[in-house]
């Protein structure tokens, strides 16, 4: 398997030549994608660099769609709106925030497919938000079949 740490393919023109993914023969899967950056260094951005670095990763956002990779992603807002639940003392408790206090902090997320993990890590790793801060790649995991069996255990009670 290739470093996801360094750039496979060199840049977003080579993607342009891949074909889509419904002219894939072989089944895709499905990956979540979740974009981390750095607050503090985001904040020392000018303007127009913040612009300039936003046009960059839509363009690319662009070629994905394009080809057939994008199935969906929002932005999240700031870590400051978030609230976290966890169960505690047989009940749920609400805390303001993030879960932990650290550096870097969730941006988003995007679902994209792939023919593999290592077709995955090919298309992100030529994605200029990974210069803004790291991205977890994750394989979907198909709980169909877990899903209708419990629908099946339910019917019967």
């Amino acid at each position: 398997m290739q470093s996801a740490c360094r750039p496979l393919l060199g840049s977003a023109e080579r993607l342009q030549g891949v074909s889509s993914q419904s002219a894939y023969s072989e089944e895709t899967m499905k990956y979540i994608c979740l974009g981390y950056f750095d607050v503090k260094k985001w904040e020392t951005m000018s303007e127009s660099e913040q612009n300039a670095f936003l046009d960059k990763c839509f363009a690319y956002d662009d070629v994905l769609r394009k080809n057939g990779h994008i199935v969906s992603g929002e932005a999240l807002q700031s870590a400051r709106n978030a609230v976290t639940l966890r169960w505690k003392n047989g009940k749920v408790s609400m805390t303001d925030g993030p879960y932990a206090e650290t550096k870097e902090q969730l941006g988003g997320f995007g679902v994209f497919e792939a023919r593999d993990l290592n077709h995955a890590i090919e298309l992100m790793s030529m994605h200029p938000a990974v210069k803004g801060g790291p991205i977890e790649i994750r394989p979907v995991d198909d709980l169909s079949e877990m899903i209708r069996q419990s629908e099946r255990r339910r019917a019967r009670e």
